[in-house]
């Protein structure tokens, strides 16, 4: 069985995933950490989790579990204290708390959302990403670098901090992989973060 691996954010990863599971390959997708927006930006600031939306989507593309457990993961709350809030981003975060690891309640997730194939963190360290542009602006995060009116202009350097080390299961499954997708998805937001993790575009290389 040929060993499928798609690297990239939540929407990118979700669209690619949904079509290659329905194919006799072994799949897993390495997820980027450096999002910080909506539901998944409130939740790493007021929680200090890992960020769960780019993974819950790649869960929910790879589940084999029923239509209604997929909609429950995927349900936005409209109204109250939780407005604005994904249930699956809360529902992870949670079992981050309970089982004192990210990657433990990805796995448990998993095995809930009956997943073909793996979901792994490019890394467990908390990193923001960071754009200087041209005019020496500094941009913060996911958020602010995607809405950038300036950023077509050219940028000097793109980083994430602190330096994170690539999760050493990511990089086996990249070594190991006989086929390796790289996106859809936003260049900058989604993509590169995951090749600034140390070791990552090293463990490219070494891969056939």
């Amino acid at each position: 069985m040929k060993k499928v691996v798609v690297i990239g954010g939540g929407t990118g990863n979700f669209t690619v995933l949904s079509g290659l599971k329905k194919y006799p390959v072994d799949l897993s997708a390495i997820v980027s950490m450096a999002d910080d927006g909506g539901s998944t930006g409130i939740l790493r600031d007021e929680l200090g989790v890992l960020p769960p939306g780019d993974v819950r989507q790649c869960l929910v593309a790879l589940s084999d579990s029923s239509r209604i457990m997929r909609s429950l993961m995927n349900y936005r709350f409209e109204n109250g204290g939780l407005r604005g809030h994904n249930f699956g981003n809360i529902f992870l975060s949670t079992l981050e708390k309970v089982t004192g690891s990210f990657e433990s309640a990805v796995e448990q997730a998993g095995i809930i959302l009956a997943i073909k194939g793996k979901v792994i963190p490019i890394t467990t360290n908390q990193v923001r990403l960071f754009m200087i542009l041209q005019d020496n602006t500094l941009l913060h995060g996911e958020r602010e670098i995607l809405l950038s009116k300036n950023i077509h202009k050219g940028f000097k350097s793109i980083y994430l901090e602190p330096f994170p080390k690539a999760n050493p299961r990511a990089l086996d499954e990249i070594r190991n992989a006989d086929l390796i997708v790289i996106g859809p998805g936003g260049l900058y937001t989604s993509l590169i973060p995951n090749l600034l993790v140390d070791g990552v575009s090293k463990a490219l290389r070494d891969s056939n």
